[in-house]
Protein backbone atom coordinates (compact mmCIF):
# COMPACT_ATOMS: atom_id res chain seq x y z
CA UNK A 1 0.00 0.00 0.00
CA UNK A 2 1.57 3.51 -1.12
CA UNK A 3 2.75 5.38 1.84
CA UNK A 4 -0.10 8.41 2.45
CA UNK A 5 1.46 10.57 5.32
CA UNK A 6 2.17 10.73 8.45
CA UNK A 7 -1.86 11.16 9.49
CA UNK A 8 -2.78 8.31 7.78
CA UNK A 9 -0.49 6.27 9.20
CA UNK A 10 -0.42 7.64 12.25
CA UNK A 11 -3.80 9.04 13.08
CA UNK A 12 -5.58 7.42 15.08
CA UNK A 13 -2.79 8.12 18.02
CA UNK A 14 -2.68 11.94 17.36
CA UNK A 15 -5.09 14.11 18.69
CA UNK A 16 -6.54 16.07 16.59
CA UNK A 17 -10.25 17.51 16.27
CA UNK A 18 -12.94 15.87 14.08
CA UNK A 19 -12.96 19.15 11.28
CA UNK A 20 -9.06 18.72 10.74
CA UNK A 21 -8.98 17.82 6.58
CA UNK A 22 -5.60 16.21 5.36
CA UNK A 23 -2.73 18.19 3.62
CA UNK A 24 0.26 16.21 3.36
CA UNK A 25 3.69 16.30 1.74
CA UNK A 26 4.23 12.69 2.36
CA UNK A 27 6.03 14.02 5.24
CA UNK A 28 7.81 11.67 7.87
CA UNK A 29 8.94 8.18 7.07
CA UNK A 30 12.37 9.13 7.54
CA UNK A 31 15.00 6.94 7.70
CA UNK A 32 17.09 5.66 10.80
CA UNK A 33 20.86 5.44 9.88
CA UNK A 34 23.42 3.10 11.33
CA UNK A 35 26.28 5.62 12.04
CA UNK A 36 28.93 2.46 12.31
CA UNK A 37 31.90 4.65 11.72
CA UNK A 38 30.95 7.44 13.78
CA UNK A 39 30.13 5.43 16.97
CA UNK A 40 33.76 3.76 16.78
CA UNK A 41 35.47 7.25 16.39
CA UNK A 42 33.49 8.10 19.82
CA UNK A 43 34.89 5.00 21.49
CA UNK A 44 32.83 2.37 19.70
CA UNK A 45 31.08 -0.36 21.72
CA UNK A 46 27.25 0.60 21.31
CA UNK A 47 24.89 1.04 18.42
CA UNK A 48 24.59 4.66 17.14
CA UNK A 49 21.48 5.91 14.78
CA UNK A 50 21.08 8.85 13.16
CA UNK A 51 17.28 9.95 12.32
CA UNK A 52 17.89 11.79 9.72
CA UNK A 53 14.78 14.50 9.92
CA UNK A 54 16.39 16.75 7.04
CA UNK A 55 14.58 14.44 4.36
CA UNK A 56 11.07 15.73 5.00
CA UNK A 57 10.10 17.57 2.32
CA UNK A 58 11.56 21.03 3.11
CA UNK A 59 14.19 19.75 4.68
CA UNK A 60 13.63 19.69 8.39
CA UNK A 61 11.23 18.01 11.25
CA UNK A 62 9.17 20.33 11.04
CA UNK A 63 6.72 19.60 8.57
CA UNK A 64 5.84 16.60 11.01
CA UNK A 65 3.94 19.06 13.19
CA UNK A 66 3.10 21.25 10.65
CA UNK A 67 0.49 18.79 8.35
CA UNK A 68 -0.64 18.67 11.47
CA UNK A 69 -1.31 22.14 12.53
CA UNK A 70 -2.22 23.35 8.93
CA UNK A 71 -4.83 20.20 8.62
CA UNK A 72 -6.32 21.61 11.76
CA UNK A 73 -6.43 25.02 10.25
CA UNK A 74 -7.75 24.21 7.05
CA UNK A 75 -10.72 22.20 8.42
CA UNK A 76 -12.32 25.12 10.95
CA UNK A 77 -12.16 27.35 8.03
CA UNK A 78 -8.69 29.28 8.44
CA UNK A 79 -7.56 31.38 5.85
CA UNK A 80 -4.34 32.27 6.95
CA UNK A 81 -1.24 31.09 9.01
CA UNK A 82 1.13 32.78 10.76
CA UNK A 83 4.51 31.89 12.42
CA UNK A 84 7.97 33.66 14.06
CA UNK A 85 10.74 31.45 12.72
CA UNK A 86 14.60 31.11 12.66
CA UNK A 87 13.69 29.89 9.11
CA UNK A 88 12.51 26.04 9.46
CA UNK A 89 9.43 26.42 10.56
CA UNK A 90 8.99 29.52 8.24
CA UNK A 91 9.79 26.92 5.10
CA UNK A 92 7.34 24.34 6.53
CA UNK A 93 4.49 26.52 7.32
CA UNK A 94 4.64 28.29 3.88
CA UNK A 95 4.85 25.42 2.15
CA UNK A 96 1.89 23.66 3.82
CA UNK A 97 0.06 26.56 3.91
CA UNK A 98 0.65 27.09 -0.19
CA UNK A 99 -0.53 22.93 -0.18
CA UNK A 100 -3.31 24.07 1.78
CA UNK A 101 -4.47 26.95 -0.14
CA UNK A 102 -3.55 29.56 2.80
CA UNK A 103 -1.93 32.56 2.86
CA UNK A 104 1.27 32.21 5.02
CA UNK A 105 2.75 35.02 7.38
CA UNK A 106 6.35 34.59 8.36
CA UNK A 107 8.24 36.99 11.16
CA UNK A 108 11.98 36.33 11.49
CA UNK A 109 14.61 38.56 13.09
CA UNK A 110 16.66 40.58 10.79
CA UNK A 111 20.11 39.24 9.63
CA UNK A 112 19.71 36.27 11.97
CA UNK A 113 17.72 33.69 9.36
CA UNK A 114 20.09 31.59 7.44
CA UNK A 115 19.65 32.37 3.72
CA UNK A 116 18.87 28.88 2.31
CA UNK A 117 15.63 29.13 4.88
CA UNK A 118 15.02 32.25 4.06
CA UNK A 119 14.84 31.35 0.36
CA UNK A 120 12.47 28.27 0.72
CA UNK A 121 9.77 30.57 3.05
CA UNK A 122 10.10 33.22 -0.56
CA UNK A 123 9.47 30.52 -3.04
CA UNK A 124 7.11 28.88 -1.19
CA UNK A 125 5.05 31.98 -1.45
CA UNK A 126 4.53 33.63 2.52
CA UNK A 127 4.59 37.06 3.11
CA UNK A 128 8.66 37.65 4.82
CA UNK A 129 8.25 40.22 7.31
CA UNK A 130 12.10 40.90 8.96
CA UNK A 131 11.80 42.66 12.55
CA UNK A 132 14.11 44.95 14.36
CA UNK A 133 14.66 42.25 17.25
CA UNK A 134 15.12 38.76 18.41
CA UNK A 135 13.21 35.25 17.64
CA UNK A 136 11.68 35.63 21.15
CA UNK A 137 10.02 39.32 20.44
CA UNK A 138 8.85 38.11 16.87
CA UNK A 139 7.19 35.00 18.67
CA UNK A 140 5.76 37.43 21.10
CA UNK A 141 4.19 39.63 18.24
CA UNK A 142 2.59 36.64 16.62
CA UNK A 143 1.16 35.26 19.39
CA UNK A 144 -0.47 38.92 20.27
CA UNK A 145 -1.62 39.30 16.36
CA UNK A 146 -3.61 35.80 16.37
CA UNK A 147 -5.12 36.71 19.45
CA UNK A 148 -6.59 39.73 18.36
CA UNK A 149 -7.21 38.73 14.66
CA UNK A 150 -8.31 35.75 13.01
CA UNK A 151 -4.94 34.31 12.02
CA UNK A 152 -3.76 30.78 12.63
CA UNK A 153 -0.56 30.30 14.56
CA UNK A 154 1.43 27.24 13.72
CA UNK A 155 4.60 27.70 15.89
CA UNK A 156 5.42 24.53 18.67
CA UNK A 157 2.59 26.72 21.25
CA UNK A 158 0.09 25.34 18.78
CA UNK A 159 -0.64 22.02 20.23
CA UNK A 160 -1.37 20.22 17.26
CA UNK A 161 2.44 20.56 16.22
CA UNK A 162 3.45 18.37 18.98
CA UNK A 163 1.03 16.32 17.65
CA UNK A 164 2.50 16.05 15.09
CA UNK A 165 6.42 15.64 15.78
CA UNK A 166 5.41 12.52 18.33
CA UNK A 167 4.71 10.30 15.28
CA UNK A 168 8.88 10.45 14.62
CA UNK A 169 9.35 8.74 18.13
CA UNK A 170 6.46 5.91 16.68
CA UNK A 171 9.11 5.78 13.92
CA UNK A 172 12.06 5.12 15.98
CA UNK A 173 10.17 2.32 18.14
CA UNK A 174 9.06 0.68 15.02
CA UNK A 175 12.21 0.55 13.28
CA UNK A 176 14.29 -0.85 15.61
CA UNK A 177 11.24 -2.60 17.55
CA UNK A 178 11.54 -0.67 20.49
CA UNK A 179 12.65 2.17 22.17
CA UNK A 180 16.52 3.06 22.41
CA UNK A 181 18.23 3.50 25.64
CA UNK A 182 19.36 6.84 25.06
CA UNK A 183 17.52 9.84 22.60
CA UNK A 184 19.90 12.68 22.19
CA UNK A 185 18.31 15.94 19.79
CA UNK A 186 18.98 20.18 20.09
CA UNK A 187 16.85 21.89 22.33
CA UNK A 188 15.86 25.40 20.76
CA UNK A 189 12.39 26.61 20.78
CA UNK A 190 12.16 23.27 23.16
CA UNK A 191 8.84 21.99 20.84
CA UNK A 192 10.65 18.76 19.48
CA UNK A 193 11.75 17.51 22.93
CA UNK A 194 8.26 18.10 24.49
CA UNK A 195 6.88 15.78 21.67
CA UNK A 196 9.24 13.00 21.56
CA UNK A 197 8.62 12.44 25.05
CA UNK A 198 5.09 12.68 24.97
CA UNK A 199 5.30 10.25 21.40
CA UNK A 200 7.31 7.72 23.42
CA UNK A 201 5.43 7.75 26.75
CA UNK A 202 1.85 7.22 24.52
CA UNK A 203 3.81 4.14 22.64
CA UNK A 204 4.98 2.82 25.67
CA UNK A 205 1.83 2.93 27.10
CA UNK A 206 0.11 0.85 23.83
CA UNK A 207 3.20 -1.19 22.98
CA UNK A 208 5.46 -1.45 26.04
CA UNK A 209 8.19 -0.60 23.53
CA UNK A 210 9.79 1.10 26.89
CA UNK A 211 11.12 5.20 27.19
CA UNK A 212 14.76 6.52 26.38
CA UNK A 213 16.68 8.59 28.38
CA UNK A 214 16.91 12.09 26.94
CA UNK A 215 20.17 14.36 26.50
CA UNK A 216 18.60 18.10 25.23
CA UNK A 217 21.35 19.66 23.27
CA UNK A 218 21.75 23.54 23.60
CA UNK A 219 24.34 25.78 22.11
CA UNK A 220 26.34 27.63 24.45
CA UNK A 221 25.59 30.86 23.50
CA UNK A 222 21.52 29.93 23.42
CA UNK A 223 21.13 27.69 26.54
CA UNK A 224 18.42 28.73 28.69
CA UNK A 225 17.52 25.80 30.00
CA UNK A 226 21.23 25.42 31.34
CA UNK A 227 21.46 28.21 32.87
CA UNK A 228 18.19 28.41 34.48
CA UNK A 229 17.00 32.28 32.96
CA UNK A 230 16.83 33.36 29.80
CA UNK A 231 18.94 34.78 27.41
CA UNK A 232 18.95 38.46 25.99
CA UNK A 233 20.68 38.27 23.36
CA UNK A 234 21.35 34.85 22.18
CA UNK A 235 24.39 34.32 19.74
CA UNK A 236 25.29 30.73 18.15
CA UNK A 237 26.28 29.98 14.72
CA UNK A 238 23.65 27.09 14.86
CA UNK A 239 20.83 29.35 13.51
CA UNK A 240 17.65 27.12 14.56
CA UNK A 241 18.50 26.76 18.35
CA UNK A 242 19.21 30.75 18.52
CA UNK A 243 16.33 30.70 21.34
CA UNK A 244 16.86 32.90 24.26
CA UNK A 245 13.26 32.10 25.71
CA UNK A 246 12.10 28.60 24.72
CA UNK A 247 8.16 28.56 24.04
CA UNK A 248 7.91 24.82 25.76
CA UNK A 249 10.88 25.66 28.15
CA UNK A 250 9.41 23.84 31.03
CA UNK A 251 8.03 20.64 29.21
CA UNK A 252 11.28 20.48 28.33
CA UNK A 253 13.41 19.91 31.79
CA UNK A 254 10.52 17.96 32.62
CA UNK A 255 10.95 15.50 30.03
CA UNK A 256 14.49 15.44 30.93
CA UNK A 257 13.74 14.62 34.55
CA UNK A 258 11.35 12.00 34.23
CA UNK A 259 13.82 10.60 31.99
CA UNK A 260 15.99 10.48 33.80
CA UNK A 261 18.32 12.34 31.30
CA UNK A 262 19.93 15.94 31.06
CA UNK A 263 19.92 18.90 29.23
CA UNK A 264 23.35 20.45 28.53
CA UNK A 265 25.30 23.10 26.71
CA UNK A 266 28.36 22.72 24.55
CA UNK A 267 30.05 25.17 22.72
CA UNK A 268 30.06 26.36 18.45
CA UNK A 269 33.20 24.69 17.86
CA UNK A 270 31.69 21.38 19.34
CA UNK A 271 28.63 21.87 16.98
CA UNK A 272 31.16 22.66 13.80
CA UNK A 273 33.49 20.00 14.47
CA UNK A 274 30.31 17.08 15.46
CA UNK A 275 28.60 18.59 11.75
CA UNK A 276 31.98 18.31 9.66
CA UNK A 277 32.62 14.50 11.17
CA UNK A 278 29.30 13.31 10.70
CA UNK A 279 29.74 14.29 6.74
CA UNK A 280 33.34 12.84 6.39
CA UNK A 281 32.37 9.66 7.97
CA UNK A 282 28.86 8.86 7.82
CA UNK A 283 28.24 11.01 4.36
CA UNK A 284 25.28 12.51 6.29
CA UNK A 285 25.40 16.59 5.66
CA UNK A 286 22.93 18.42 8.42
CA UNK A 287 22.85 22.02 9.14
CA UNK A 288 25.08 23.40 12.63
CA UNK A 289 21.68 22.97 14.44
CA UNK A 290 21.53 19.37 13.65
CA UNK A 291 24.66 18.25 14.71
CA UNK A 292 23.83 19.40 18.49
CA UNK A 293 22.81 16.26 19.91
CA UNK A 294 25.74 14.50 19.03
CA UNK A 295 28.30 16.96 19.47
CA UNK A 296 26.55 16.39 23.45
CA UNK A 297 26.30 13.01 23.03
CA UNK A 298 30.66 13.71 22.39
CA UNK A 299 30.94 15.80 25.07
CA UNK A 300 29.78 13.61 27.64
CA UNK A 301 31.71 10.80 26.42
CA UNK A 302 34.82 12.53 26.67
CA UNK A 303 34.18 14.06 30.03
CA UNK A 304 33.88 10.93 31.35
CA UNK A 305 30.18 11.96 31.89
CA UNK A 306 28.46 9.16 30.07
CA UNK A 307 29.60 5.51 29.60
CA UNK A 308 27.91 3.93 26.12
CA UNK A 309 29.08 0.43 26.28
CA UNK A 310 25.93 -2.03 25.46
CA UNK A 311 23.58 0.97 24.80
CA UNK A 312 21.49 1.35 21.67
CA UNK A 313 21.50 5.83 21.25
CA UNK A 314 19.73 7.03 18.49
CA UNK A 315 20.31 10.89 17.39
CA UNK A 316 18.13 13.39 15.69
CA UNK A 317 18.92 15.06 13.22
CA UNK A 318 16.69 18.62 12.35
CA UNK A 319 17.50 19.52 9.07
CA UNK A 320 19.72 19.01 6.21
CA UNK A 321 23.04 21.05 5.78
CA UNK A 322 21.52 22.72 2.31
CA UNK A 323 19.12 24.56 4.97
CA UNK A 324 22.25 26.73 6.09
CA UNK A 325 25.57 25.85 4.16
CA UNK A 326 26.84 29.61 4.73
CA UNK A 327 29.42 28.31 7.36
CA UNK A 328 30.86 25.25 5.13
CA UNK A 329 31.08 27.97 1.96
CA UNK A 330 33.25 30.70 4.18
CA UNK A 331 35.57 28.25 5.30
CA UNK A 332 36.15 26.32 2.27
CA UNK A 333 38.77 26.88 -0.13
CA UNK A 334 38.76 27.70 -3.84
CA UNK A 335 38.72 24.69 -5.62
CA UNK A 336 42.52 24.49 -7.91
CA UNK A 337 41.78 25.06 -11.43
CA UNK A 338 43.89 23.36 -14.03
CA UNK A 339 44.36 23.03 -17.34
CA UNK A 340 41.74 20.80 -19.64
CA UNK A 341 44.02 18.23 -20.76
CA UNK A 342 45.18 14.94 -18.44
CA UNK A 343 48.70 16.01 -17.95
CA UNK A 344 47.55 18.74 -16.46
CA UNK A 345 44.99 16.58 -14.32
CA UNK A 346 47.68 14.15 -13.42
CA UNK A 347 50.44 16.95 -12.29
CA UNK A 348 47.66 17.76 -9.45
CA UNK A 349 46.16 14.23 -9.07
CA UNK A 350 49.44 11.74 -9.27
CA UNK A 351 51.45 13.68 -6.45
Amino acid sequence: MPYRGLLDRYGSLLNLPAHTRPVTLLEGNTPLIPAENLSRHLGGGFDLFVKFEGLNPTGSFKDRGMTAAVSEALGRGAKTVICASTGNTAASAAAYASRAGLKSIVLIPQGKVAAGKLAGAIAYGAQVVQIDGSFDDALTMVVQISDKHPICLVNSINPYRIEGQKTAAFEICDTLGRAPDWLCLPVGNAGNITAYWAGFKQYDELNATGLPQILGVQAAGAAPLVLGHPVENPETVATAIRIGKPARGEQALEAAEQSKGRIIAVSDDEILSMQALLARLEGIWVEPASAAGLAGLAHEIAAGNFHPAGKRITAICTGHGLKDPDIIIKGMTKPQIVAPNLAALEAVLLV
